[in-house]
């Protein structure tokens, strides 16, 4: 019962289906660019996008979808996948996008287990979804761009079909569902996070604010994070409301055909992972003065730890700033934004840089702490402990009550992250606690080992992680990547030394192996389980 007087304002639902509304009033005009699997661009606009995204809806009831039921995706950041991410919730379906990076046995279980009716695929992407689509539910497959086989149906057509007119919007509770993401799986079985349209809506207001990621009308938007992973980190319906110029790449995300979009677009925002951007900074750096990148005035990087090196070398030699982020799929995605405070204005440029490379302060409504062995730790900006997040765009639970133990009895998520909070509530990420090496009873910070070899001239990427050692329990090992062209002189001994002014010395790795690749994740992590796995040692 409640305590208090009602305040007299209307109960406006909070929806998905009104993030569309406000984007086609306002911004019917606003441009959505595509990259085509042909590189051609396609142009459209988000009243187009509406009008296609109810159509859309109309359709999918024809097939017998109906409120609540899963609609699967399976493809890259295009214009049709904008309007799935409008149409299927705008019939109070689920959208869920499946990770196209996935092995095909993963994608059979989570597309079972989430109950997908439906999926749009990619043509591109048939002969991916044809090694487990007869081990997935799905009573209808619905092809994009492209010839759709025997027992597909063709997208524009099912569109063509469908009347506008014929479009009521359901009476939404924003507590219900609009969409569904899964966990990578990497400790475990994935498992599935479902948003309320209220989460997605609030997650849209609050990364869009000016010391979030500041989304205006005025930007033009790049994501680089893909629209199958984590809602692309909330960037298409931020794009969206804010009226923001809306630029996909598809599949294209080698530098060459991410750089001719990023100058022919005059893309001013772009966001992605630490990979893809160490690639870019290769690129521009070859080439100094070969791309007009005048607009693009922010990075925004997460998904894991940038190093120093990269956010120094787009500041300094290219006067782009990186934005610092970190988040989780339990989290819509976005829970920290490394945004410069006030108090920094007149800080050195060290200092600032030093900042910059912290993932920053929560966005609203997300709060946190950090826990290690004697509790709730201090925010001092040393102490070690486990991320806790809570706030109406986190997880409460999984789907099926799958992992429970990773929610506190006092309502926190549990992140499995390691940090260090500021006493202005700057989270540091030191490392996963299952990648945070132990040695003679004291931490490690692989992320850390990482981001300084990273700075080394030779070295394009490096990934630390722990191997057994009789002594000590665990010791670093270092796998490096070196820089196409680089010297022999980048040797085990020559990165040791690099690494020696910075740490002490039991930190420093006790070996180096160099290798042509360093193995990733579906999401574009180092795949540390397959390194550890990899080297070993008996």
């Amino acid at each position: 019962m409640l305590a208090g007087v009602l305040g007299l304002t209307m109960d406006y639902q909070l929806t998905v289906p009104a993030l569309l509304r406000r984007a086609e009033a306002l911004h019917g005009a606003r441009e959505v660019v595509s990259r085509q699997p042909d590189g051609s661009i396609a142009r459209t606009t988000y009243g187009a996008v509406a009008v296609r995204a109810r159509k859309l809806a109309v359709a999918l009831q024809q097939l017998g979808i109906a409120r609540g039921d899963r609609v699967a995706t399976f493809g890259w950041n295009h214009g049709e996948h904008l309007e799935a991410y409008f149409g299927v919730p705008a019939l109070g379906g689920v959208l869920h996008t499946l990770n196209v990076r996935l092995h095909a046995d993963e994608l059979a279980y989570i597309a079972t287990h989430a109950g997908d009716r439906a999926v749009i695929v990619d043509a591109a992407l048939l002969p991916a979804l044809e090694a487990f689509r007869d081990r997935a539910p799905f009573e209808h497959v619905i092809v994009v761009g492209g010839a759709a086989p025997a027992g597909t149906i063709a997208y524009e057509e099912l569109l063509a079909a469908a009347d506008e007119a014929a479009y009521v919007e359901p009476e939404l509770d924003e507590r219900e569902a609009a969409a569904c993401c899964y966990t990578s799986g990497t400790t475990g079985a994935p498992k599935g996070v479902l948003y309320s349209h209220r989460c997605l809506v609030l997650h849209t207001l609050s990364v869009a604010t000016v010391d979030s990621l500041a989304i205006a009308e005025r930007e033009v938007v790049l994501p680089v994070v893909p629209m199958f992973h984590a809602n692309a980190w909330g960037l298409p319906y931020a794009a969206a409301m804010a009226g923001a110029k809306l630029v996909l790449p598809a599949a294209r995300l080698d530098p060459a055909s991410l750089l001719e979009l990023l100058a022919s677009e005059r893309v001013t925002i772009s966001a992605g992972v630490p990979t893809v951007y160490l690639a870019l900074l290769q690129a521009l750096d070859a080439a100094p003065g070969a791309h007009d990148l005048g607009a693009l005035h922010t990075l925004v990087i997460g998904g894991s730890a940038a190093p120093q090196a990269l956010i120094e070398g787009f500041q300094h030699r290219h006067g782009i700033a990186v934005l610092h982020a970190w988040g989780m799929t339990e989290l819509a995605p976005i829970g920290t934004i490394g945004r410069l405070p006030a108090a920094l204005a007149g800080a050195s440029e060290a200092e600032r840089l030093r900042y910059r490379s912290r993932q920053g302060r929560p966005v609203p409504f997300v709060e946190l702490r950090a826990r290690g062995d004697a509790g709730l730790i201090p925010w001092d900006g040393s102490a070690y402990g486990e991320l806790e997040v809570r706030g109406p765009t986190v997880a409460s639970a999984y789907t099926d009550g799958d992992g429970a133990d990773k929610f506190t009895a006092d309502g926190w998520f549990s992140t499995g992250d390691i940090v260090t909070i500021d006493p202005d509530g700057t989270i540091e990420l030191q490392d996963r606690a299952k990648d945070l090496i132990k040695s003679g009873g004291e931490w490690i910070s692989s992320v850390a080992l990482e981001n300084a070899l990273m700075g080394h001239a030779a070295v394009a990427e490096a990934a630390v992680v722990a191997v057994p050692d009789e002594r000590w329990g665990e010791r670093p090992l270092a796998v490096v990547v070196l820089r196409d062209g680089a010297t022999a002189t980048a040797t085990a001994d020559e990165l040791r030394a690099h690494l020696e002014p910075g740490f002490a010395r039991w930190w420093l790795p006790d070996e180096f192996v160099f290798a042509d690749v360093i193995p990733k994740t579906a999401t574009g992590k180092f795949k540390k389980t397959a390194l550890r796995d990899l080297y070993r040692r008996p």
